[in-house]
């Protein structure tokens, strides 16, 4: 429709119930309150909602993208050196929880597929199974039998123990 409404052609039908106009000469007390009340609290608020924001604008922090710093593992820390096992514990922490999320992954995909090909999922979701399978041994190797309490130390203990024992088996 355009802008300048041609009046004459698009009628408004008269409204069927009067328009009370009641005026008196003593102001509403409501819209006293109302300024007041947008004064007092609301335009502070207003305010320092608008600051912090245009604060924020400026600094963006993308908490999903930060990146930590790869630090020596805890064969690589000198002994007595305990800031260095800390870091070292807090990488293997987090190494170990996207592993999770890695084996995680491989499995929606997995039961994806299955759901996808119904029937054929034997044949047509193969690739998949056995990536599935890969990172699941892999994730056990390296994790299995820690148990929810396990740490960097004891990983490396394992670790240690499995590449001994294939030695020992390869001689």
């Amino acid at each position: 429709m355009p802008e300048d409404h041609d009046w004459e052609a698009y009628k408004v039908p008269p409204t069927r119930t009067p328009v009370s106009e009641r005026t008196t000469s003593v102001p509403n007390p409501v819209n006293y309150f109302q300024t007041a009340f947008g004064y007092v609290f609301d335009a502070p608020v207003t305010f320092v909602r608008e600051w912090i924001e245009r604060w924020q604008s400026k600094n963006k922090f993308y908490y999903y993208h930060q990146k930590f710093r790869r630090v020596p593992d805890l064969s690589e820390c000198l002994e007595g050196d305990y800031l260095c096992y800390y870091e070292a514990e807090a990488q293997w922490r987090r190494d170990r929880l996207v592993d999770q999320e890695i084996v995680e992954i491989v499995r929606e995909r997995v039961v994806a597929c299955k759901h996808r090909e119904g029937p054929n999922q034997f044949q047509n979701c193969a690739k998949e199974m056995e990536l599935l399978a890969q990172v699941t041994k892999a994730y056990q190797d390296r994790y299995g039998d820690l148990g929810y309490h396990g740490n960097a130390r004891t990983c490396l203990m394992k670790q240690k123990h499995r590449m001994m024992e294939e030695r020992k088996a390869a001689q």
